[in-house]
């Protein structure tokens, strides 16, 4: 047996709750993790889980050892990671995912910066809107924006987005520009729906000018669930849309896009890295985070100074 082999078996089963699961991020077979789980259990003389047909549960030693298994792989993890002192660069793979516009807009173009001063990194990069189960898809961060709901993660606030209101010129052409926000939602204009990954309801925004303040959400007839696809069917005139500024900057200048309602405000977007509090921070997913933060400051920076949560 080997053992680091059946330590990552185990706390895989542990987090995802299931050999099938386990296996399927560790991109081995069921019978393989079953077999090191056992052979660990056979070891230790000790019962490590609770099996059904069902379902997989930690016993109140597993629970114990798991615990000290994850601070065990971690540490590992950094001792090969500093082997490569002479150097100081981090080696080995990264799970990632970020939304998609921010990875086409601005992590994509700065990756080759990125692995011309950490070579040895590998990213795996997601690039979706979706909401990303970081445990069952072996994730060790994820790049959000909007406030991190779920208080089993951890979570680095990084940046704040500006928001603004635009439409393409076609539009305002067939619809008229509107002046007022309330205009929205009078039936003769149309706004893009933005799909929540939560809710699969489009997002209604929240729009101030001194103590007025609206919550307007518009008729619309397209909804979509992702980002470029969202500013694509702006650009294509089919309603106004509401955009982070890094978005809307290009297009501006191209003519693409006109700015709506520049006398009011829009609340920023924070974003946040988000990783499991299980999930051990690696040098080479603080060096992560600390691009990612160093990134965003050049693009859309943090209006109060980035901090952790959790």
């Amino acid at each position: 047996m080997d053992r680091i082999d059946a330590m990552q078996a185990f706390v895989r089963v542990v987090e995802t709750g299931s050999f099938t699961r386990a296996a399927e991020t560790l991109q081995a077979s069921k019978t393989r993790v079953t077999q090191l789980v056992q052979q660990l259990e056979a070891h230790l003389r000790v019962k490590l889980l609770h099996r059904t047909t069902r379902k997989v549960n930690v016993t109140a030693d597993g629970a114990a050892y798991y615990e000290r298994v994850v601070r065990l792989l971690a540490d590992l993890d950094d001792a090969e990671t500093s082997l490569s002192a002479a150097s100081h660069a981090p080696r080995g793979r990264l799970r990632v995912d970020v939304p998609a516009p921010l990875a086409s807009h601005i992590v994509v173009p700065a990756l080759p910066a990125f692995h011309a001063r950490f070579p040895d990194l590998q990213l795996d990069l997601g690039a979706s809107d979706r909401k990303v189960d970081l445990i069952d898809e072996n994730v060790d961060c994820v790049v959000r924006g909007g406030e991190i709901t779920e208080p089993s993660l951890r979570a680095r606030h990084v940046a704040d987005l500006l928001l603004g209101v635009y439409a393409a010129p076609a539009y305002l052409a067939r619809a008229g520009t509107p002046v007022h926000p309330r205009e929205l939602e009078d039936g003769l204009h149309r706004v893009i729906g933005y799909r929540s990954s939560r809710t699969g309801a489009p997002l209604a925004h929240a729009i101030r000018r001194g103590d007025e303040t609206l919550q307007v959400r518009g008729r619309h007839d397209l909804s979509v669930d992702d980002g470029n696809a969202y500013l694509a069917a702006g650009i294509a005139g089919l309603g106004v849309l509401w955009l982070p500024q890094y978005m809307a900057r290009a297009p501006l200048q191209r003519g693409e896009l006109v700015a709506l309602f520049e006398d009011w405000q829009l609340d920023p977007m924070p974003l946040y890295v988000a990783f499991p509090p299980s999930r051990h921070v690696s040098r080479k997913l603080r060096i992560f985070i600390d691009w990612i933060v160093e990134l965003m400051a050049a693009h859309a920076p943090a209006i109060q100074a980035p901090g952790e949560r959790g």
